[in-house]
């Protein structure tokens, strides 16, 4: 096999042959990755000459893309002769013309060239999402399963978010509150601990249920309350406590609690409205309750189900649901149950005054067995798991346990898949926010069982991802926030800024070409400025250099743990010592005895950047020191599994924020100058004039 054949068949199918890491080095792409990626898309790399050929024919015989993406406003682009008609079929069944004023949407273009007729999908995405940010803002951010309250079940709730949302908004002035991903977890425990490694993106975690909030609640009798007290009680002493949190615990209480609910009749109102959330979500639904139902008795993984039950479309599977019918209904029950706390979050931010309300985050993808890996497995890629390369903070990469997209079948399915979760995601949020954005653009694919440095990336059709992206959020009027930090190629946050998506800047990594820390003036506009992000420590920890400690003991280190902590520290230094030259910061203030008063200033330092969304997080701000995630470990570390405590540990409850006056005050003085951009403050400024470019980006050779 001749290497440089593989390497010209790797290209021609959008698999990086060399990448530049975070240090700025090339780094070739072993040939083993090669093959193997090539491989997991379909392509014989037995002889790479012949298969390259075979591709180049492919394309000259067809050469529509798979999938034609358009913006509104501007005619599809086709490479077809002239004597060819084209026509395009409504996504309302209509048909019309091809030209500029496509509707947006998700449409099915027709060819006929001398009789031979073809069909793509075309999708007509908004040139730039419209949404309107009328001034500069700020929100909290937060993981909401840190988030306990007295009365909910050891672990945050979606009642206790609308609680927060409007608390924060009234008596703090937020405009907005990013929560992290509630995307679906297992049917039975054990629970994923990692929102971002979820069975689902499509629908939701029955674990943010408030049980006491459905009506049905209402109708039970004595005896079946005091039963679902008696589970709850236990949990609601641990929420009491600093202890990690157990997600397996809940679910249990809180699945036998679901259960007594669901057998509980519903008033005709009740049972109309259920039935009109059926018909909505139609056969997604279902497919999803059936994956739910089999996995109770087969496990969570569909790969290792029976043969017959791996393919969702089988005749053994609709057997099976009729089967298991209650339980399936059980399960689009709980979803609908979720549907209506989620909604009702969003609109109490709302009603509380916030412009954006609850800003929802969309994991990278889901787990390669779970419930949307067997429901899309034509459109997923086995035997890969996406992660991303070495990088300054994961010097030994990461592997996230996720399957990938394929770029071309998902193409050939007009991104639909996508577009539904986006869609999904969107119904209840004012935003959102989409974890690692780069995705959309290109992947870190790595080789089932190798390590995360040992991957390569594969470029997907940027404009058809952020068109579903962008069309979902017109639809939802939501406005976007993209996670674009690591190793991003410059072009592309030029891109996501003309389409109108925020970028996301982290305070910690904002530095010059001479590795200072950036004066605030010189940030970009268009993007959500904050800290640190739920991957980096908290502000108090940050300053300690606890968390080189922690890496080094857990042997995430590549270099001697003394040159890291040297490193830090300085870092610390050359940020405190700007926030003094700019009246942050009292002189000589020591960032350890002292954590508070630079909480404070970097606060009040993200507020003097022109950035238009501003986000706190809400450890920050209670003077949290721990990490909720250490990346890099499954084991080793209680990721995801850290409530909320203050810097001596102990809990802080939802109520203590609210009601506590001493803690109202302690957390007006942590966001410094930025209370200045709350609607009531009388100094709140408009948002400046977001850059518009006027050039069109290309997408560059690696």
């Amino acid at each position: 096999m001749s290497d440089a054949a593989l390497v010209r068949l790797a290209e021609a199918h959008g698999v990086a042959t060399s990448y530049v890491n975070w240090q700025g080095t090339r780094i070739p792409v072993s040939v083993d990755t090669l093959r193997h990626v090539l491989t997991a898309l379909g392509v014989d790399v037995s002889d790479p000459e012949a298969a390259l050929r075979a591709h180049q024919e492919a394309q000259a015989a067809h050469p529509l893309p798979p999938a034609v993406v358009t913006r509104a406003g501007h005619t599809p682009r086709l490479p077809l002769p002239d004597e060819a008609r084209t026509w395009v079929e409504l996504a309302d069944g209509g048909y019309t013309d091809v030209g500029p004023t496509l509707p947006l949407g998700l449409h099915r273009l027709h060819v006929d060239n001398r009789g031979n007729h073809q069909q793509r999908p075309l999708l007509v995405a908004p040139a730039r999402l419209s949404r309107s940010v009328p001034r500069r803002m700020w929100g909290l951010m937060t993981q909401l399963y840190s988030v306990r309250s007295h009365v909910s079940w050891a672990m945050g709730d979606l009642h206790n978010l609308a609680e927060l949302a409007t608390w924060s908004a009234r008596d703090l002035g937020a405009s907005f509150m990013l929560v992290n991903p509630l995307h679906a977890t297992e049917p039975l425990p054990p629970v994923t601990d990692s929102p971002y490694l979820p069975v689902s993106r499509h629908y939701a975690s029955p674990l943010y249920i408030r049980i006491e909030d459905i009506p049905e609640y209402a109708r039970l009798n004595s005896i079946q309350r005091e039963t679902i007290q008696r589970f709850a009680r236990p949990l609601r002493e641990r929420g009491r406590t600093a202890d990690l949190l157990d997600r397996n615990a809940v679910w249990q209480a809180k699945r036998a609690a679901l259960e007594i609910i669901y057998g509980v009749s519903r008033s005709e109102e009740r049972e109309q409205a259920f039935r009109d959330y059926l018909d909505r979500e139609g056969e997604a639904l279902e497919r999803y309750a059936t994956w739910c139902a089999i996995a109770e008795e087969h496990g969570p993984d569909y790969r290792r189900w029976p043969e017959p039950l791996r393919d969702p479309t089988a005749e053994e599977v609709r057997v099976e649901t009729r089967r298991r019918w209650r339980r399936v209904d059980f399960y689009r029950w709980t979803q609908w149950i979720l549907d209506s706390q989620l909604t009702h979050a969003q609109t109490a931010a709302r009603n509380a005054g916030m412009d954006v309300g609850i800003v929802h985050d969309l994991a990278v993808g889901a787990q390669s067995g779970g419930a949307d890996a067997w429901i899309h497995r034509e459109v997923l890629v086995p035997g890969i798991h996406v992660g991303a390369p070495p990088d300054e903070f994961n010097q030994q990469g990461q592997d996230w346990g996720q399957a990938p997209w394929h770029p071309v079948r998902l193409a050939e399915q007009g991104y639909l898949p996508f577009l539904d979760q986006l869609r999904q995601v969107g119904r209840h949020a004012g935003g959102i926010r989409v974890d690692h954005v780069m995705g959309l653009f290109r992947l870190w694919w790595i080789p089932e069982g190798a390590d995360p440095a040992e991957g390569t990336y594969v470029r997907y059709d940027h404009e058809g991802m952020v068109g579903a992206l962008l069309l979902a959020a017109h639809e939802a009027n939501a406005l976007v926030i993209g996670e674009d930090l690591g190793t991003v190629e410059p072009w592309v946050r030029d891109y996501l800024s003309e389409r109108g998506v925020f970028g996301t800047s982290v305070l910690w990594f904002e530095r010059d070409e001479h590795g200072a820390p950036r004066r605030p003036e010189t940030w970009r506009t268009d993007c959500l400025a904050t800290v640190a992000t739920h991957d980096l420590p908290p502000i108090t920890s940050y300053v300690t250099a606890e968390h080189v400690a922690l890496r080094s003991h857990l042997g995430l280190l590549t270099r001697p743990v003394e040159e890291e902590r040297a490193e830090a520290e300085a870092q610390v230094a050359a940020w405190c010592a700007l926030l003094t030259e700019l009246g942050l910061l009292a002189e000589g203030t020591d960032p350890v005895a002292q954590p508070a008063a630079v909480v404070t200033a970097l606060h009040s330092y993200l507020a003097r950047t022109p950035a238009v969304l501003v986000g706190v997080s809400l450890a920050d701000v209670v003077g949290d020191h721990r990490m909720q995630n250490q990346p890099g470990t499954s084991s080793g570390y209680p990721n995801w599994r850290i409530p909320l405590t203050n810097s001596e540990g102990e809990p802080v409850l939802l109520e203590d924020l609210i009601t506590n006056p001493q803690w109202a005050a302690a957390v007006r003085a942590a966001l410094g100058e930025l209370a200045q951009l709350s609607p009531g403050s009388g100094t709140a400024r408009a948002a400046p004039p977001l850059p518009r470019p006027s050039r069109s980006f290309l997408c560059p050779q690696w």
